[in-house]
């Protein structure tokens, strides 16, 4: 049968044959009107009883509560935040905030777990020893059977007892919600857009359960994806009175009508596997469960679990026990890791969309003032136009003569060279610089103007002969010293034959 929230069966209506029965396809004559001041007994001996096996679960990922069932008879539940889906029904150490003595059945069955692992007296030879070592290989895998004598049955080896290898500690998350608040979660076999697309009439499928009080309103809290095609969604329930005043009904009056065996029926017709109250852990309790190791855990391992616990006041150990349990931790994880990566994907996009917007805020910002600085101006010439109108003909007051002078005063000091004139001079002039320098190297090649480059020949021409000229002259020059120093060179020597 396809997954569909139909309309309500009446009183008559058979049980629906799919896997999911749909939303408002169980009968609800057989449940009685729902109330709250006096709710029904749900077969429980007090708040420690050992009757309700999904009492104190360990639940869905950080927070969501799974029900390994750390003690089965915890009242009417505390749902206790974890990691990952629901364990089946796997109870650690039943009663676990009211443990006795050790019974005579449990004290057997440790001296038979004894004998077949130390003792065995099946065959009566050497061959007992080697059975010996079956018996304790089974109990490490925490698998099969342990015979060891004829007259007396043998022993089940699971994975919870002492001597078992597959076993861990992690730790989970505790709840930090008030029975007050109402929280219960309901976890269905359906996928979550199956859930979301129906929520409308699942909520009216829960009101009908609830016995369709017309002051009892149900609200979803949060849907969350779980692995396994599961889905887990928080529900709470507001009651209004008469007055006109409203509360939350309880979490674990909520449970507790929930785990009632005809509404527990109808819950499971819904696709429901698993009910919890997400409530957090009294002190008292806290200290009882750290004090108890659960069945099949050395208090030595549970010690060390406590002592490694990275954060006390949140978190609390849990044993993980087969390989079973280690795999649905660590699909959790994964579900959880790809929650995460989806939540800082949208962050990202947030991210990216207030950068775009803020560069458009900037950009509108410095487009304003531009905006404000022109109509500044605009407005201060339309009051220098109009105060000159209102001036005229009169004639220039003191303070108006005293304006004139800082006026002048404030004018040169801009004209003066080292000033602020000067200076902002100099800025242009490297500014236009550098804009010709860019411009000269962004170009490929050079291009002279005709014009401008037949005066450039004409002036290197003038030049030339200007050279040339000058270099005759040179020569000239040079000749006539030449002569100059012939001459003086011979009347030298006839002036000293004189004169000898």
């Amino acid at each position: 049968m396809a997954f569909n929230f139909g309309a309500t069966a009446g009183a008559g209506a058979a049980n629906p044959t799919g896997a999911f029965g749909g939303f408002g396809t169980t009968t609800t004559t057989a449940a009685p009107a729902f109330s709250f001041s006096a709710p029904t007994n749900t077969g429980t001996s007090g708040l420690f009883g050992a009757t309700q096996n999904k009492g104190f679960g360990f639940g869905t990922s950080f927070g969501t509560g799974t029900g390994t069932g750390l003690g089965s008879g915890l009242g009417t539940g505390l749902g206790f935040g974890g990691f990952g889906t629901q364990q089946q029904q796997t109870t650690l150490g039943s009663g676990l905030f009211s443990q006795p003595a050790q019974t005579p059945a449990q004290s057997n069955q440790l001296i038979n777990t004894a004998s077949a692992l130390s003792a065995p007296t099946l065959l009566g030879d050497e061959r007992d020893a080697i059975l010996a070592k079956w018996n304790q290989l089974q109990a490490f895998w925490g698998t099969g059977k342990g015979y060891f004598n004829n007259n007396i049955a043998p022993v089940e080896f699971t994975q919870e007892n002492p001597f078992c290898r597959f076993k861990a500690v992690g730790y989970s998350l505790m709840p930090n919600n008030k029975d007050e608040d109402g929280f219960v979660v309901l976890v269905f076999n359906r996928k979550e857009t199956d859930i979301r697309s129906q929520q409308q009439q699942l909520v009216e499928s829960l009101h009908k359960i609830l016995g369709g009080n017309q002051t009892l309103t149900v609200n979803v809290e949060g849907v969350r994806t779980m692995p396994d095609d599961q889905t887990e969604v928080i529900i709470y329930v507001i009651e209004r009175s008469p007055n006109g005043t409203s509360r939350r009904v309880p979490a674990t009056t909520l449970y507790a009508h929930f785990e009632q065996a005809n509404i527990k029926s109808s819950l499971q017709q819904l696709g429901v596997s698993l009910s919890m109250a997400r409530t957090e852990l009294s002190p008292a309790q806290v200290k009882q469960l750290l004090q108890n190791p659960p069945a099949g855990v050395d208090p030595i391992i549970w010690e060390q679990a406590k002592v490694d616990n990275p954060d006390p006041d949140k978190l609390i150990p849990v044993p993980m026990v087969g390989f079973k349990e280690l795999l649905r931790r660590l699909k959790v994880q994964d579900q959880m890791t790809k929650q995460h990566q989806t939540r800082l994907d949208i962050i990202s996009e947030d991210i990216s969309e207030l950068q775009k917007n803020q560069t458009t805020t900037m950009a509108k910002i410095a487009q304003y003032k531009r905006k404000l600085m022109a109509l500044s101006h605009r407005t201060l010439q339309v009051l220098i136009k109009q105060e000159i109108q209102r001036k005229s003909g009169y004639a220039i007051q003191a303070d108006e003569e005293q304006l004139r002078v800082q006026l002048d005063t404030i004018q040169c000091e801009l004209n003066a060279p080292t000033q602020f004139k000067g200076r902002l001079n100099e800025l242009m002039s490297q500014i236009r610089m550098q804009n010709h320098f860019g411009a000269v190297r962004a170009e490929e090649r050079y291009y002279i103007d005709a014009d401008l480059l037949r005066e450039i020949k004409q002036h290197l021409k003038q030049q030339q002969e200007g050279l040339s000229h000058l270099i005759s002259i040179i020569k000239d020059d040079l000749e006539d010293i030449k002569l100059i120093e012939h001459g003086l060179n011979e009347t030298i020597p006839i002036r000293g034959g004189v004169f000898s």
